[in-house]
């Protein structure tokens, strides 16, 4: 006899889809939960020994004088009355300056067989001696291969008659926030030990270099942990432990490591080379405020505003001009300021690159071949502000924008210290301290030197630039303002 064939009903229809869901859910659980081991204890086994103690040596110089800082005073009539000159006569005595020796520790990581080892530069800058512990209490000399202070990388070389176990690279990249990952360094000088926690946040920026792009982690980061690896729940390496955020010294649930992707290509250029090449723009840059795009017509405030063309750079060549806002490079968008230095660095010398920039309210298309980032672009140039005395008079200047202003002369430009005579602009003599001219930091003794791009020279000038920004209807007016050496782009509203 044959049976007869269920009729779904309804219900059926709706529980089908529900009961294949959980189903779904369930592997995705399961798949989740087999990427979270019960215990660290066997990928820590296989790490720990790629993970080594940095131990340095420098001389320095200190006081001889063990009375130094004291004050010895007697009564009179004491019989020791006469110490306080005798211990005056033994300070003189040693006068000569003691020079000493002082050790300090850091962690690394090998990252080659042939014992290529990397840490921060900053374990090993002015160190002149330097020693490698291995996990077996091996202790082995090493010298520096190179280092990079801009990324505080340093790469190391040990000699050893074995091959050395070496990490493997991950991509930072791939990291997400709440991403597991372990350290392991020599925190307080105890080698060997092991923390974890997960990522807190990426691209943090904490003022330490040009390139700052660093993974943030709760993990147990202290002294010592410096230099050491920060790894994935595959026992990748995807940082470089470099710094924390401490007001005790101690660890307070926030640590940064350095991208993997960020320091491999330097790595592989310390080792070949000792030193690194970088591209090379030649601009001055600032990030591109709400109202600094408002005023110049933009849609959002991404981007890098040109505040100084370095003369014959690569920028200079290829046309980018003072006030231009770099919105793409290499065809990827410029998000932030601080995105394009690294952009730039990474990309080879020599080589040609689209950039994209917006200029007098459109868009407009230029090609740069970069150079190599000159050594002393790398100092960061810091000028002392104009003169902040207060003026007595000031029959000679008028009040804009909460600013009293007045043409540059002869006798400011030698009072600021300015050799050039062709510097022409509209001196600051005095800002309204409730004025949002104050506020945008503005002191006396700036100049501005152009106004929404045009050159002023006169007060007319400042006035005309700023009647032509109101029947534009911006809200705001960009200035160029110079201070000392420097110059940068500040927006005022012109209401």
């Amino acid at each position: 006899m044959q049976a007869k064939a269920k009729t779904l009903s309804i219900k059926d229809f709706f529980l089908i889809p529900a009961i294949t869901l959980a189903m779904l859910l369930t592997i995705i659980s399961i798949s989740q939960a087999s990427e979270m081991p019960d215990s660290f204890a066997p990928m820590v086994k296989d790490l720990m020994p790629s993970v080594v103690n940095i131990s340095t040596t420098q001389t320095v110089e200190g006081s001889a004088t063990p009375f130094e800082g004291f004050n010895f005073e007697v009564p009179p009539g004491s019989p020791f009355e006469g110490l306080p000159e005798l211990f005056k006569r033994f300070q003189q005595f040693n006068e000569a300056p003691l020079q000493q020796k002082v050790s300090s520790l850091g962690s690394g990581f090998i990252i080659d067989a042939s014992g290529y080892i990397v840490t921060n530069n900053h374990v090993v800058e002015k160190a002149e001696e330097i020693s490698v512990i291995l996990s077996d209490d091996t202790r082995l000399e090493a010298k520096v291969v190179g280092t990079d202070p801009k990324t505080d990388v340093a790469i190391l070389k040990v000699e050893s008659d074995k091959p050395l176990p070496a990490v493997k690279w991950g991509s930072s990249d791939d990291a997400e926030v709440g991403d597991w990952v372990i350290a392991i360094g020599n925190p307080f000088g105890l080698g060997g030990s092991v923390s974890a926690g997960i990522i807190s946040a990426r691209a943090r920026d904490i003022n330490a270099g040009p390139f700052d792009d660093f993974l943030q982690t709760d993990a147990a980061i202290n002294r010592g942990n410096s230099g050491g690896p920060l790894f994935n729940i595959r026992g990748e390496v995807i940082g470089v432990n470099t710094a924390i955020f401490s007001p005790s010294g101690g660890n307070v649930g926030i640590g940064f490591a350095t991208p993997s992707a960020l320091i491999m290509p330097i790595i592989s250029q310390l080792k070949e080379h000792g030193r690194t090449f970088r591209g090379w723009l030649g601009v001055k840059i600032q990030g591109v405020s709400e109202d600094i795009a408002d005023s110049l017509g933009l849609d959002s405030d991404s981007g890098a505003l040109v505040v100084e063309v370095t003369p014959d750079s690569p920028a200079d060549k290829a046309g980018v001009s003072v006030g231009d806002v770099i919105l793409s490079f290499k065809n990827k968008e410029v998000e932030t300021m601080r995105k394009l230095p690294r952009m730039v660095a990474e990309t080879k010398a020599g080589s040609s690159a689209p950039i994209t920039v917006w200029r007098d309210g459109k868009t407009k298309k230029l090609s740069v071949k970069l150079g190599e980032l000159p050594v002393e672009s790398s100092l960061a140039s810091a000028s002392k502000p104009g003169s902040n005395k207060e003026s007595k008079d000031l029959a000679n200047s008028e009040e804009l924008l909460g600013m009293w202003v007045q043409p540059l002369d002869n006798e400011h430009r030698k009072l600021l210290g300015i050799k050039d005579p062709n510097v022409e602009g509209l001196l600051v003599m005095k800002t309204d301290g409730k004025s949002e001219a104050a506020k945008k930091g503005i002191i006396r003794g700036d100049i501005i030197i152009k106004a929404n791009q045009e050159k002023v020279s006169s007060i007319s000038d400042l006035e005309k630039a700023i009647s032509r920004a109101k029947s534009n209807k911006r809200k705001a007016i960009l200035l160029l303002l110079q201070r000392g050496q420097s110059t940068q782009f500040i927006a005022l509203p012109v209401n």
